[in-house]
């Protein structure tokens, strides 16, 4: 599945990452399934994961970090409101209990042409705009064109789609330039779609709206909900639309079941668990091992008011690379040795005993949790897709596999140390007393920048290691919109974040690692990662006419990355820690493939009653 800017900031709806699909060309076909048959047939009534008769009304109330100051999604800068995804909806909806499978929603089918040159979505005429105009495939068309043309990561994105245009009434044909990429259908059937007539027209004031501005005026949709109520940059509440359109919608039964959606935004990660302790919002979920462990002894929990669970669906269906990103825009960094000197320097085996609790598992591949991750030496197919590029990848691919150093006592920190700083000295610097200096006497530097308070802790065993070879490491807290802005203009020394990474890699695979990305304002390409062994390897993998060929190319490139040492991989836990106040019921039997919180979950009087019924 391809990671979207465009909807990333808008579906907040507990979702599961998706795939791509298997579909027959030159059919008109209510689902896109990359491998085998869809599950569910043309005719199905609901998803098996819901409860059809769930009941409607209360209020659930989420927490996010960070503000808000646009209700537009496209443009490049600014920061979308939560739930954006709420108001919008896309052409085709994703199954929770299958990977790679789409089905009609916007759009009642489509067809794919032959060697996927092209896909047509047939519009369903009952798809209502909140003010009674029909959805169109205009509207689709006109929103694909404002996409790429405000949007430069959406312009990258969509490379690959040469036009789109209305083909017939009600239907719209996307044609595409590089044929045999099986999972652009299923990339178009992700965009949210707007409204053309309403961008288009004037708002009350009678003031011309324009898309290719910020604003808070609050916007119209198709979706489920609307806005009712926002404080920008702290609260925004959205309502469920009594008459919409998709209630009956297959894909839609027993989801959408809360009145009012309400998201609550902090600007410190302190004060967000404590306003969660105190009743402001409704469900949180755990990112910081030792308050997992220790920090839910207060009366609300031990009363049973709040719940804790696990819900390890969540990631059933992604994988995940998180680690320290060093910035190669930065000189320094762009030599491989100093990168990898930084993860001889990290000591995760003591920070899980003495800090996470053992919690944690190391990661090893940028696909960690997915059967992409490269293992041992390259055989079989990925051999001969590495072969192929050989002369643009390390020769190590062939004759090392990737390990990561193993610290966790004093004699193995010992040594990795020393291997880092046989590695930094190969790199040309010199250690001149305490300090690791280059050929003209400045000492090597590293600065962290993070907006999370809690990981400081962690940082700082980077931190102080480095500092015993010399390297004088700092971390840098800034508040949400400086990190934001500082991220996005590429302005640090090293991040530590994250990729998420679907059961079906390709095109997004550009946006996180992609030469064209690495000077892309706002991309994923947090390293500024620009190789042309790297953007071949993509190009293989993009047009995988297979599901063993997407492996294979899938795991030669996790080598690569990792052999060129971008990042100093960091610790996961394949599970969702989750704290919720007990006011909700869901379905007996839940997804496989995400916990569903709380599209297909609802409001439960009784259980309310019993935590002081707060939403109701």
């Amino acid at each position: 599945m391809k990671f979207v800017p465009f909807l990333a900031a808008a579906l907040l709806c507990g979702l599961a990452v998706p795939a791509a699909a298997q579909t027959a060309p030159g059919e008109w076909v209510h689902a896109f399934a990359m491998e085998g048959e869809p599950k569910y047939g043309p005719d199905f009534t609901h998803f098996d994961y819901v409860n059809p008769e769930a009941p409607k009304g209360g209020t659930v109330r989420m927490g996010t970090m960070g503000g808000f100051d646009t209700f537009n999604p496209i443009l490049p800068k600014g920061d979308p409101a939560g739930g954006i995804g709420l108001l919008y909806e896309t052409l085709m909806t994703p199954s929770l209990d299958e990977q790679s499978v789409y089905y009609g929603h916007l759009a009642e089918a489509l067809r794919i042409g032959d060697d996927y040159g092209s896909v047509t979505f047939r519009m369903d005429p009952e798809a209502r705009w909140h003010d009674g105009q029909p959805v169109t495939a205009e509207d689709v068309v006109w929103t694909f064109n404002k996409l790429i043309e405000l949007n430069p990561d959406q312009a990258q994105y969509y490379a690959s789609i040469e036009k789109a245009e209305v083909t017939a009434p009600g239907e719209v044909t996307f044609t595409i330039k590089q044929k045999g990429n099986r999972e652009l259908p299923l990339i178009l059937g992700q965009m949210l779609v707007l409204p053309q007539h309403w961008w288009e027209g004037q708002d009350a004031s009678g003031t011309q709206r324009d898309i290719g501005a910020s604003t808070l005026e609050p916007p119209m949709g198709s979706g489920a909900y609307e806005l009712a109520s926002f404080d920008a940059g702290r609260t925004i509440t959205y309502k469920r639309v009594e008459d919409y359109w998709g209630a009956d919608e297959p894909t839609q039964v027993g989801t959408n079941n809360f009145d009012e959606y309400r998201i609550e935004s902090f600007l410190d990660e302190t004060v967000w668990f404590e306003a969660f302790k105190g009743d402001q919002f409704d469900f949180w979920a755990e990112s910081t091992a030792r308050r997992w462990a220790t920090g839910y002894d207060f009366p609300a929990v031990t009363e049973g008011r709040i719940i804790k669970e696990e819900f390890p669906q969540d990631y059933a269906g992604s994988g995940v690379m998180v680690g320290f990103v060093p910035n190669l825009r930065r000189e320094k960094f762009q030599d491989e040795r100093v990168r990898e000197a930084l993860n001889y320097a990290f000591d995760f085996e003591t920070l899980n005993k003495t800090l996470f609790y053992g919690q944690y598992d190391r990661i090893d591949s940028f696909f960690f949790g997915l059967p992409f991750k490269a293992t041992g030496l390259p055989e079989g197919e990925e051999l001969e897709i590495l072969n192929s590029v050989k002369d643009l990848v390390p020769p190590s691919v062939f004759t090392e596999p990737y390990t990561n150093p193993v610290n966790g006592d004093a004699a193995n920190l010992r040594t990795n140390l020393r291997k880092a700083l046989e590695l930094l000295t190969a790199a040309g610097y010199t250690l001149n007393g305490t300090q690791l200096v280059d050929a003209n006497g400045q000492q090597l530097t590293v600065e962290i920048l993070t907006q999370q308070a809690g990981l400081e802790a962690m940082f700082q065993n980077l931190v102080t290691n480095l500092g015993k070879i010399g390297v004088l490491a700092t971390i840098r807290i800034v508040d949400s919109p400086q990190y934001i802005n500082r991220v996005r203009s590429f302005d640090y020394d090293m991040l530590y974040t994250s990729w998420t990474q679907s059961w079906s890699p390709g095109n997004e695979q550009r946006f996180f690692f992609g030469s064209g990305s690495a000077n892309e304002e706002g991309s994923q390409n947090y390293a500024g990662i620009a190789d042309p062994g790297i953007d071949a390897l993509i190009d293989k993998l993009v047009v995988a006419d297979d599901r063993a060929t997407q492996e294979a190319a899938s795991k030669a490139l996790d080598r690569v990355l990792l052999h060129h040492h971008f990042v100093v991989p960091g610790y996961t836990l394949r599970s969702l820690r989750t704290a919720r106040w007990d006011r909700f019921s869901r379905p007996e039997n839940l997804p496989e493939f995400s916990s569903g919180f709380p599209t297909i979950w609802w409001w439960d009087a009784e259980k309310a009653a019993k935590t002081g019924g707060a939403g109701g």
